[in-house]
């Protein structure tokens, strides 16, 4: 695995990757550079020997959102292009691109976890809604902040918290912009749970919970994955149909035989995702 990053760290240890948020001074703030080299980044994480991605966070914080110091002066600066239409054409290509970024960490093949202490605000919560479960310190403080800040969220939060929480408590949210602890959180479902004081004890459940996963067969948990990820707009039986499809082609692998050995074997197995 080749990466490269200033706000961005990646580690792999025991099939379990982590994706640091590596910009501590700033509060992990998402500026620039972080949307050229996310993509890249759960690019490179698009590796047979990772099986489980961890979100997380170096310094007292999550991520605090977008860089309003680096992003602001673009939002009051008045571009003059040869039209309007070139100018919107401009921005919505901007958007698009910065969606995208968010969305290649949904797109990833295997299961991934966010583990979130202190702020998680804005694009943090984009970024968090994108993973499959989520983790969250005693002092991890949420907000969908941008209608403070006379923004329409764009970035995924308003698309998948809907499939995390209940429809109202989404609306509440997204419209008051208000600050929400992490017993809140837990309350309604963001967080799968509350697990430790800090970033340390999060990160420890996170760890404990990715290993767990990894231990598994990779080729049935990314089965899994894609057939939960299928249901989204099938109906039931559609459903059934696509993991119909999905055993049919990978039923038959290597890890169920040494999952039969290992059973009348009385001992572990030991999985290669084939």
């Amino acid at each position: 695995m080749t990466f490269s990053s200033e706000v961005i760290t990646l580690e792999v240890r025991d099939h379990v990757a982590t994706l640091w948020l590596d910009r501590p001074a700033s509060r992990n703030a998402l500026g620039g550079a972080f949307w050229r080299d996310f993509p890249l980044a759960t690019q490179a994480l698009r590796d047979e020997n990772v099986r489980v991605v961890v979100v997380a966070a170096k310094g007292p914080h999550f991520s605090v959102g977008l860089d309003l110091k680096e992003f602001g002066a673009d939002f009051m600066t008045s571009d003059t292009p040869s039209s309007q239409a070139a100018s919107h054409a401009t921005r919505y290509r901007e958007i698009k691109a910065l969606q995208d970024s968010v969305s290649s960490l949904a797109s990833l093949e295997v299961p991934v976890i966010a583990a979130v202490h202190g702020y998680c605000i804005g694009g943090g919560v984009d970024l968090i809604c994108a993973c499959d479960i989520r983790l969250g310190s005693s002092d991890a403080l949420f907000s969908i902040r941008e209608t403070k800040v006379a923004i329409v969220a764009d970035l995924g939060t308003l698309q998948r918290l809907p499939r995390i929480v209940g429809a109202g408590h989404v609306a509440e949210l997204a419209y008051t912009g208000r600050d929400f602890d992490a017993a809140h959180a837990a309350r309604i479902g963001l967080l799968n749970d509350v697990r430790g004081d800090d970033a340390g004890g999060v990160l420890r459940a996170a760890y404990q919970l990715a290993n767990e996963i990894a231990q598994n067969s990779p080729l049935a948990v990314r089965g899994t994955k894609a057939v939960l990820s299928a249901n989204d707009g099938r109906t039931i039986d559609e459903g059934l149909d696509f993991v119909a499809t999905w055993n049919t082609m990978y039923l038959r692998s290597d890890d169920l035989r040494e999952a039969m050995t290992a059973f009348l074997e009385r001992r572990e197995p030991k999985y290669r995702g084939t």
